[in-house]
């Protein structure tokens, strides 16, 4: 992989000796005899943990956290103000999936183009701003107006971090990372029920011809603490490895040249149209699509109902907040540790398959359980097997999709398709059904079961696939191609291997 010149930071910020190793020699010739230690590796690896992690998992926690406060705000007197009766919450709900849908690909197409330093940053902007805007909503179709645009804005956001990570981590090294950031999630949950018990409490404010409470709070403060967030993010965020601003030169080249795949791939290639094409045609990209589907339709309707749900159970709004915490975090914790692991032994599917036991059994209580506290109990088994689902599917399709442009169109594709999910969410429970909700457990333990066979699917398609490889049966691929049609071979090369 070369290093062009005009990658190089300037001179006066490097160090003589590390200078004159630039300047020694060509850089085509220093890019190949370039070596490192083992060592040198994990010090770069770990520098990029402390500053991507932190700030990938921060942005998303506050996407999801604007995403998942309309079902805070609806039991602190939202649906009671803006008249949302009947299956208008669900009309709500429902079309910031519908516009967050379409986005997805091109929003990751735009990402590649522009980069992510200020791409990234300036959705985080948009959504807060949208979030911030909805507290001053006076009906059901301002509601729906403003979800509307906060799909568009949201919609980038979770293929847009996990394309970005993938820039800068070995495919053995996302599940973790992805899983961090998507943890998130949860923790949004947990930290959304006390930040929302704390904001309703806020005394009424504002103007005469806008008064400012309870559930207008939540939406307020929150949009506005994710607008300062976004503004923030350009000072931290790095581009690529070889222009990452808390490297060194040497710790730049390190991060750049770990990343070049077998195939010799170019990590700055430009989407084309094959790149699309490839990705459609990829069927891991499917049995993931697919298992991110059915996750989400439980991760998304449990965060937008939980609180619901749980104030159904016939606990007082402030209970059903509080008591909303302590699943996401046991969920956020379970989901970190279950992607250390998949790094750790290099496997992704009988992670997935095993803990959607968990989830089948939770909702299972939730169906036919009647006793309030056992049904909470359902809760916990949900989420803890279900939430690390999300970020398993992900990371193992990304894993499976290279090079970097088939990545990044990838990581969209699978989350696009995921988010259909989350469409289906938001009708799965509805009011008239309160308080058992037994049509939404039932959708949820059916979609649990799906996710366990696609599990078991998944790993038996990639174990096959890697068997006919090494017999050699995909070598025809490389008949005919020039050393550049063979680069561009991504995935498809006979000598690239799934991670089952």
């Amino acid at each position: 992989m070369d290093f062009p010149v005009t990658q190089i930071p300037e001179k006066a910020e490097l160090e003589k000796a590390e200078l004159a190793q630039y300047e020694e020699k060509p850089a085509s010739e220093q890019s190949e005899e370039f070596t490192w230690t083992e060592e040198e590796e994990t010090v770069v690896r770990r520098k990029l943990d402390k500053y991507i992690v932190p700030l990938t998992t921060f942005l998303y926690l506050l996407c999801f956290l604007d995403r998942a406060n309309v079902g805070n705000a609806r039991i602190q007197g939202m649906a009671k103000d803006l008249d949302l009766v009947g299956v208008r919450f669900n009309w709500v709900t429902s079309i910031f999936y519908i516009i967050y849908m379409f986005v997805e690909v091109p929003s990751n197409i735009l990402l590649k183009i522009l980069g992510p330093r200020f791409y990234l940053p300036l959705l985080v902007v948009g959504f807060g701003f949208v979030s911030m805007c909805s507290a001053f909503v006076h009906n059901f179709e301002g509601l729906l107006a403003a979800r509307a645009f906060l799909g568009v804005f949201e919609g980038g956001v979770m293929p847009g971090i996990a394309f970005f990570i993938t820039c800068f981590y070995k495919r053995q090294e996302l599940y973790l990372r992805v899983g961090i950031y998507v943890s998130a999630a949860s923790l949004a949950g947990a930290f959304g029920g006390l930040l929302a018990t704390v904001l309703a409490r806020i005394p009424e404010w504002g103007a005469s011809s806008m008064r400012i409470h309870t559930w207008r709070n939540i939406f307020f403060f929150e949009g506005l603490i994710t607008i300062i967030a976004g503004l923030l993010a350009p000072i931290l965020m790095p581009t690529k490895p070889e222009e990452t601003w808390f490297l060194t030169p040497r710790e730049r080249r390190i991060a750049a040249a770990r990343l070049v795949s077998k195939s010799g791939a170019d990590e700055n290639e430009k989407v084309e149209l094959h790149h699309l094409k490839r990705s459609m045609m990829n069927i891991n990209n499917y049995i993931c699509a697919m298992g991110f589907f059915f996750i989400n339709i439980t991760v998304q309707g449990i965060s937008l109902f939980m609180p619901t749900i749980l104030n159904d159970l016939g606990w007082t709004a402030t209970k059903a907040q509080l008591y909303s915490v302590p699943p996401y975090v046991c969920a956020c914790v379970i989901a970190i540790f279950i992607a250390f692991v998949s790094d750790k032994t290099n496997r992704r599917g009988i992670y997935l398959s095993g803990f959607m036991l968990l989830s089948i059994t939770g909702f299972s209580i939730l169906r036919w359980a009647t006793d309030p506290n056992i049904r909470y109990m359902g809760v916990f088994f949900i989420t803890l097997g279900a939430f690390p689902g999300g970020p398993g599917f992900l990371s193992w399709g990304m894993n499976n999709a290279a090079g970097p442009a088939v990545r990044a169109v990838s990581s969209a594709y699978i989350v696009t398709l995921g988010t259909a999910g989350g469409i289906v969410a938001t009708w799965t429970y509805i009011s008239k059904d309160a308080p058992k909700y037994h049509t939404g457990h039932t959708i949820n333990l059916s979609g649990q079961i799906v996710v366990l066979l696609l599990a078991l699917v998944g790993i038996a398609y990639c174990v096959w696939e890697n068997k006919q490889r090494d017999k050699g049966k995909r070598d025809h691929r490389l008949n005919g191609l020039s050393e550049a049609q063979i680069k561009d071979l991504g995935y498809r090369h006979p000598s690239f291997r799934y991670i089952t």
